[in-house]
């Protein structure tokens, strides 16, 4: 599932080529992705002009000149397409802009959505009620850590995935920024260090950072609307790389299981 480097980059991608511009035409292809689409979401959106692509945590945001936002989520494979050769049988959403420019929702698996609200109102959707402050803005860094941190039995890697907590942090991103930081994936959160929580909240921005400025990572189904892949995954120091040396110090890397997922790390260095 595309993480928040991945979501980021195709809001990106998309920006310069909807902002300011006016769909004239939405086509639906289909009743519902994972869940249906609102009423009249085509209607709705159809005359409207684009005034910003952002983000929310793992989600894309569209916001209209009509108060209303297009709430974006790529689900496990989805992907946006800027002027397809042809449209496919996967392409569900196509977006037809005032100055001849074709985006295409293409969704093989069907788990990403789209949905419609008030733009005032955004915050409050279900989707992103409750979510944590984003960990490349101002209120991420070491106050909220430690006191995200502070007495908890639960591992540290299961407090930084709890969106809850800090927005659109997924596993490759976790896995890799524990890694810089030394902490064991494992170990509770309330007996993580301050300097290795101080190392944590420096890693984090970090590792997304990279993340964006390589595109994000193309595991599988990830690429930015221009079709360009990502590439940080050429760059991942613990994730996936069980069995290979440690890049700090040679020692192999090894693999857990983690409520369902798998866990990164070095024996050597986290702990």
């Amino acid at each position: 599932m595309p993480e928040l480097p991945e979501v980021e980059t195709v809001m990106r991608g998309l920006a310069p080529v909807w902002v300011g511009q006016r769909f004239d035409r939405v086509t639906l292809h289909r009743a519902d992705l994972r869940r249906p689409f609102p009423d009249g979401l085509g209607q709705r959106l159809t005359g409207a002009t684009v005034i910003a692509c952002r983000r929310r945590a793992k989600y894309g945001l569209v916001d209209t000149d009509r108060g209303d936002t297009m709430v974006l989520h790529l689900g496990m494979s989805g992907r946006m397409r800027v002027d397809p050769d042809a449209i496919g049988k996967h392409d569900h959403v196509v977006f037809e802009t005032g100055n001849g420019r074709v985006v295409a929702f293409n969704d093989a698996r069907r788990f990403g959505s789209l949905d419609l609200v008030e733009t005032a109102a955004a915050d409050a959707h279900p989707l992103l009620s409750g979510i944590g402050p984003e960990p490349l803005g101002p209120d991420f860094g070491l106050a909220l850590l430690a006191g995200a941190f502070a007495d908890r039995l639960a591992p540290a890697k299961a407090l930084l995935l709890d969106q809850r907590i800090i927005a659109g942090l997924g596993n490759i991103y976790v896995c890799e920024a524990l890694f810089r930081a030394g902490i064991h994936p494992a170990r509770a959160g309330g007996t993580v260090t301050k300097a290795r929580l101080k190392a944590l909240a420096a890693a984090v921005p970090q590792v997304l950072e990279e993340a964006i400025a390589a595109g994000g990572s193309s595991l599988r189904d990830h690429a930015a609307p221009d079709g360009t892949l990502g590439y940080f995954q050429k760059t991942f120091s613990v994730y996936g790389q069980e069995g290979n040396a440690c890049p700090a110090c040679a020692t192999p890397v090894e693999r857990i299981v983690q409520s369902g997922r798998s866990s990164f790390f070095c024996p050597r260095c986290q702990h």
